[in-house]
């Protein structure tokens, strides 16, 4: 199976991208949740203060890192960073800051003033990437089936059709690792292939791996995989050095922002902030929460009635044999392997991990980073299938589609004591009484039921348009000379 160099339909790319980026921006997610509300007090005293200490925001927070007499967000800086635009963006339109807010949890002035702040960080920052992963998904799938219906249906799943969608409507950072590997992966895949030495392309792979790294530390072992992999495309090259040169150049200016922020806020570049945890014994086991993994508990991240991937995304299931397809042809082997070696390591480090639930989260949200990557399966797998075949698979996407619609709309952030949470949480105790975060019901004053009416109102004929492009050029010819190995 290989890139047969299929002409997408006129549209489809910005169309898909517009439908995925909607999607997201539409939702939001609590912005009083931990993970999000951490990030997002560390934004705030950067663009206001000019120091990386969270001290007044402390209380607010079980999430936070002790250094000394001064509270610090706990995690990865990467989406704080991301969040500094937005924060500053509204801080300036809206005249107002952080200074003489009551900082209470119960304050709906407090959560109002973040929640603004919060969705302009998602619109310009995770729901930008997801978008952009999306498309990329459609033409690598497009490629390396030379069917563009194959290419959509890896986008939709990937974006629409599993958690990410959920995930991207947060500051939390697991959506943005799974686009981050995708862009990576396209990047250097193209730039490694037979003909192509774009340096440029090569350059952006390695900037995503490398910003992939400071949103969360361990993307760098799956990250990892994807570097050797492109490495090894590159080695029969006469320009190898050249394109891996500029990968590792983009990689490693990737990382400067992160010395910079551990430098103002610790005063060295090398502190990690993981270090100074407070509050989670398990993060002293091993290295920072990280054993050796535990196959109970990737059974748990996979089938588990609380967590488990597969009910959260059942369109996945199918990505699987899609892969095994890939390893089954010598040209797309080396392609199979690594986004099967993506997925493997991001299981395995979950499956290490001491708080491998994740808290609060419907599913596992530490296992989001793979899936781009086994979303990628799913263009070869609807390529081999006939009419009845790709029936059932369409069936399979729309159900996904419909349970991570309600899941973006309700609650991302499942609490971890409900059993099967997406029908007795998501969708018994948020979604039926209409508890919805849209964005007209939150700052135009709609019913969350209007807003998500509205919602559809807009999203469906975007579908509708979508799917008969794809249709009507279903048939498009071959572009001369646009071919790549996998």
């Amino acid at each position: 199976m290989v890139d047969r160099g299929t002409t997408a339909p006129r549209g489809v790319r910005p169309l898909l991208f517009l439908l995925v980026w909607l999607s997201v921006a539409w939702f939001g997610s609590w912005e009083l949740n931990p993970n999000n509300a951490t990030r997002m007090f560390a934004a705030l005293s950067l663009v206001e203060q000019g120091d990386a200490t969270i001290d007044e925001y402390a209380p607010l927070t079980i999430d936070k890192a002790q250094f000394g007499p001064h509270a610090y967000l706990d995690k990865a800086p990467g989406m704080t960073l991301m969040a500094l635009p937005a924060v500053a963006i509204v801080d300036r339109w809206s005249g107002t800051t952080a200074a003489g807010l009551n900082l209470s949890f119960y304050d709906p002035t407090l959560a109002r003033f973040l929640r603004l702040r919060m969705r302009v960080a998602v619109a310009t920052g995770p729901a930008w990437l997801t978008a952009l992963a999306a498309v990329l998904l459609f033409d690598w799938g497009m490629a390396l089936t030379g069917q563009a219906g194959a290419g959509l249906v890896a986008a939709l799943g990937y974006a629409l059709g599993t958690p990410i969608w959920g995930w991207s409507g947060t500051i939390t950072g697991h959506a943005v690792v799974a686009a981050l590997y995708v862009i990576a992966g396209w990047c250097l895949w193209r730039a490694t292939g037979p003909g192509e030495r774009r340096v440029g392309l090569a350059l952006a792979g390695g900037m995503a791996l490398g910003w992939a790294v400071v949103v969360e530390y361990q993307a760098v072992l799956a990250g990892g995989a994807i570097a050797l992999w492109a490495a090894a495309r590159a080695w029969p090259c006469a320009e190898r050095w050249r394109v891996l040169g500029f990968a590792a150049l983009g990689g490693v200016a990737m990382l400067v922002p992160l010395a910079l922020y551990n430098l103002l806020a610790f005063g060295t570049p090398f502190r990690i902030a993981y270090a100074g945890v407070t509050g989670f014994a398990g993060m002293q086991q091993g290295l920072f929460g990280l054993t050796w993994p535990r196959p109970k508990v990737l059974l748990e991240i996979v089938l588990g009635d609380r967590r488990g991937l597969v009910w959260v995304a059942p369109i996945l299931v199918l990505g699987v044999p899609g892969l095994a397809r890939l390893a089954d042809d010598a040209r797309t082997r080396g392609l199979a392997a690594m986004a099967g070696g993506v997925v493997a390591i991001v299981l395995l480090v979950n499956a290490a991990y001491f708080y491998w639930d994740g808290g609060n989260s419907t599913g596992p949200r530490h296992a989001v980073p793979a899936i781009g990557m086994l979303a990628l399966g799913l263009a070869p797998f609807w390529a081999e299938r006939e009419r009845w075949g790709r029936v059932a698979t369409a069936a399979l996407l729309a159900l996904s589609m419909a349970v991570n619609l309600v899941i973006a709309a309700a609650d991302i952030f499942a609490p971890p004591d409900y059993r099967w949470p997406v029908w007795t949480y998501v969708i018994e105790q948020r979604f039926r009484p209409g508890a919805l975060q849209t964005w007209p019901s939150e700052w135009l004053g709609w019913s969350p039921w209007s807003g998500l009416s509205a919602y559809l109102a807009v999203a469906l004929p975007l579908m509708t348009v979508l799917l008969w492009q794809v249709r009507r050029g279903s048939c498009g010819c071959p572009a001369p000379g646009a071919r790549h190995r996998g």
